[in-house]
């Protein structure tokens, strides 16, 4: 979740564990994506999600966060 620029914190309040896997809920990133303050990290995360959600559907809703 580097590629969020958000602190620990963040991540680890969001994080939920979905099986085997710890994953964020898609609604958090993209409501990451509205206020983000840096368009580049926004496009990033944005970019992220969608790619994370097609190749590794694990959980639905969820992009699993050991990517």
């Amino acid at each position: 979740m580097n590629i969020t620029g958000m602190s620990e914190q963040w991540v680890t309040a969001r994080i939920k564990q979905k099986g085997d896997s710890r994953c964020i809920p898609w609604k958090n990133l993209k409501d990451l994506t509205l206020v983000h303050p840096d368009a580049k990290k926004k496009v990033d995360i944005f970019a992220l999600s969608i790619y994370d959600m097609v190749v590794f559907p694990k959980a639905l809703g969820h992009v699993d966060g050991g990517h």
